[in-house]
């Protein structure tokens, strides 16, 4: 089986709308490539209890646990103490980082708030940041990283070379306008029957231009499992009277 995977999204500003999460989708996509099962995704506030109980909770369920948020200079910016705590260690300057980013800063301007995203949990390894140098670490199976979504993939590409990869997903789409979940639902049910292996999905779509129909999407570990489900989907949508066009949907 693949490593598995939970991904913390922290931050109120998720919570309250204020913001929208852009860093999910880039680290599902790139987990299915490297073959790292996503299981689950919590969004979670900047309230310490819950992030150390969570923190807690998913390590030990998971291979892998990727947060985003929280670890920027100001006072809500509570991720790496609390990852402290959830793993039992002190929350210390890691002389290293410090340097970096006393170097980054022009003189003067390295500030009491700045030094703080170069405390880390003692024996946390640094995820390099080529974007803005303040790092993000991993410690233990937690890699926590910046929410910012530019920041976020720079480091999430530096961590995942040195993950356990395992087989990649193989995806493949097919859609056909005009199409509906309620024509397909039987036929559909049958197909998905027949390759227990492979997650069949159903995706509606509306465009602004007025086409509107359904995305058929197969996707698992096994490729030739999944080709053989994504032919009985173009099958089954051709037997329906409709023509069935590879890939994803026009925009």
């Amino acid at each position: 089986m693949n490593p598995t995977a939970c991904i913390l999204v922290i931050g109120n500003e998720i919570l309250s709308g204020r913001t929208q999460d852009m860093n999910v989708q880039y680290i599902a996509r790139r987990l299915a490539e490297i073959g790292i099962s996503l299981m689950e995704v919590r969004v979670i506030p900047d309230i310490r209890e819950t992030i150390v109980t969570t923190v807690c909770d998913v390590r030990a369920r998971f291979d892998h646990v990727f947060t985003t948020g929280g670890i920027g200079p100001t006072h809500d910016d509570i991720t790496a103490p609390c990852i402290a705590e959830a793993f039992g260690v002190p929350w210390t300057i890691h002389s290293e980082s410090f340097r970096l980013l006393e170097a980054h800063f022009p003189p003067g301007e390295f500030n009491a708030a700045r030094q703080r995203m170069a405390t880390l949990p003692e024996g946390a390894i640094p995820i390099r940041n080529p974007v803005s140098v303040a790092p993000g670490f991993s410690m233990g199976n937690v890699h926590v990283m910046a929410g910012v979504p530019r920041i976020m993939r720079a480091m999430f590409e530096e961590v995942s070379p040195g993950l356990t990869h395992g087989t990649p997903v193989t995806s493949i789409s097919w859609y056909a306008l005009g199409l509906y979940e309620g024509t397909l639902a039987a036929g559909l049910s049958d197909v998905q029957s027949c390759h227990g292996q492979v997650d069949i999905g159903s995706y509606p779509f509306h465009r602004p231009d007025g086409r509107r129909g359904v995305a058929l999407v197969s996707k698992g570990v096994d490729a030739r499992a999944v080709h053989q489900a994504a032919s009985a989907v173009r099958d089954l949508i051709a037997t329906l009277g409709f023509a069935p066009v590879e890939g994803e949907p026009p925009p």
